[in-house]
């Protein structure tokens, strides 16, 4: 089964995603007689065989139904088997953009754990990148590299045991971007720096829990003249859609007003009729998504008035999502000797003729 390639139909062997609620996804191999019980009922693998990936299953017993989804990067973080801690989309999704990952690039990832960012990595690298992933416990390797085979990605990532903090990457000249998910990465950067290609700019992102990792790293980033050095942390935050009850200004008001026998009371302004608000909200839509947010805008106005409600995004007390710190840093590329001498002479030929 191909985490690259989509396919229309399940067929036996193909891995797929078996979604039952936002918070509830399974992943499964199909086999002709395997089966999933779940709260729903009984679903037997035979009957997914055959369907559309995307397709709703009813179980057996009629308790239910889940639906069996193409397996993907992103879903696939979700429901993998945890051998350490992993990246979630958040982080990936920055660390992809900072490290400038792109079709045909060479990036660095190590340790590879239980391969979360690896399968992100070698989407956004395919068809002609490659990804060298390193990882110093030998069971994970093997179990990993047993998961890129499954799922179609031998060709794109080359997985390697190995203590890269102690021996090295043992590559020179060679990658775009590198990716440190290690408990000292400091030790790691010199490595690092003559992996890069040394005739390009690179990119270099370390992953790491504790400030005091972060504080050791950008001595030893420093150290090697890396530049742009900087820290980022990804925090994640819910917005929620609540509904509030209408306020209507003109009984608000009542009780602050002046007694009608003493003031005579002045009439409050009308407030605006839903058909001037529809227009003024209409004059700031752009022309493409005029027809959509008139429907929309319109809908929510009927059940608004219907219910005496308003419905507004409420975000909680606390932002979670922080895994760790991200450090991001640049190499740049090396003078070569023979344009250095050709800079230096070119200035001392300018400075000889001022004279």
């Amino acid at each position: 089964m191909s985490f690259r390639q989509w396919k229309k139909y399940i067929e036996v062997g193909d891995l797929v995603i078996v979604y039952m609620t936002k918070e509830n996804m399974a992943a499964l191999v199909v086999t002709e007689e395997g089966e999933l019980n779940n709260r729903f009922g009984v679903f037997k693998h035979k009957d997914m065989i055959g369907k559309e990936f995307g397709s709703k299953m009813i179980s057996a017993n009629y308790k239910g139904f889940v639906y069996l989804l193409h397996p993907t990067p992103e879903l696939w973080t979700l429901v993998l088997p945890h051998r350490t801690q992993i990246l979630y989309i958040a982080d990936i999704s920055f660390i992809t953009t900072y490290l400038d990952m792109k079709p045909g690039a060479c990036v660095i990832e190590s340790g590879t754990g239980s391969g979360s960012f690896s399968h992100s990595i070698a989407r956004t690298i395919a068809p002609t990148g490659k990804l060298f992933s390193f990882e110093y416990h030998s069971e994970r390797a093997s179990l990993a590299r047993q998961e890129f085979n499954d799922h179609g990605l031998s060709h794109l990532i080359t997985l390697e045991h190995r203590d890269v903090c102690k021996d090295g990457f043992g590559l020179k000249n060679a990658v775009n971007s590198v990716f440190l998910d290690l408990p000292a990465p400091w030790e790691a950067i010199a490595s690092a720096k003559e992996a890069f290609q040394q005739h390009r700019t690179g990119k270099i992102c370390t992953f790491s829990p504790c400030i005091e990792q972060i504080t050791r790293t950008v001595t030893a980033l420093n150290e090697h003249a890396f530049v742009d050095i900087t820290m980022y942390e990804c925090l994640i935050r819910d917005h929620g859609v609540i509904p509030i009850q209408k306020l209507d200004f003109s009984k608000a008001l009542l009780p602050t007003q002046p007694s009608s026998a003493t003031v005579p009371s002045t009439p409050l302004a009308p407030l605006a009729s839903s058909a001037d608000t529809a227009t003024v909200l209409q004059k700031r839509k752009s022309p493409e998504d005029t027809t959509a947010t008139t429907l929309t805008d319109a809908e929510t106005d009927t059940t608004s008035v219907a219910t005496g409600q308003l419905l507004v995004s409420k975000t909680p007390n606390e932002t979670r999502g922080h895994t760790s710190y991200l450090l991001f840093a640049t190499f740049l590329p090396a003078i070569e000797p023979q344009a250095a001498t050709a800079a230096t002479a070119a200035t001392t030929t300018v400075d000889t003729t001022l004279e």
